[in-house]
């Protein structure tokens, strides 16, 4: 959709102000693309998850339609973007994109060990041992 958008969104504009005897000029300027995550590296993602949280863990979050640059990289390779969570417990939650996020940086480890994991092919086991 993301790529046929612009031709759509003209036709309909058109289509639209045509009984009215008026013009349009559309300038479609496309933003970031979507971010379309690989099965399998979702699949290798959860593993590795699941290997550090259990098979219970939540692991999906609400999908988001807001922009996001990772999705550059992926229509060049395979791949999934997952999110980690950087908020204390119970505190408030900030804009990643804003000057007043706060961080909690226990977050840091946990998410160098998840990416690890996942490097690894889902074994936290690994990771943790050394």
């Amino acid at each position: 959709m993301w790529e046929d958008i612009g031709p759509l969104l003209e036709e309909v504009v058109h289509a639209v102000i045509s009984p009215y005897a008026v013009s349009a000029k559309v300038e479609h300027v496309r933003g970031v693309p979507p971010v379309v995550n690989d099965p399998d590296s979702v699949a290798r993602l959860r593993a590795a998850a699941e290997s550090m949280l259990g098979p219970h863990a939540p692991t999906l979050t609400a999908q988001s339609l807001g922009g996001e640059d990772f999705a550059w990289y992926l229509q060049e390779v395979s791949g999934a973007m997952g999110r980690l969570g950087t908020r204390t417990p119970g505190g408030p939650t900030y804009d990643l994109h804003q000057g007043d996020l706060i961080v909690d940086e226990r977050a840091i480890a946990s998410g160098a060990m998840l990416l690890a994991a996942t490097a690894l092919g889902g074994k936290y086991s690994q990771v943790a041992d050394g």
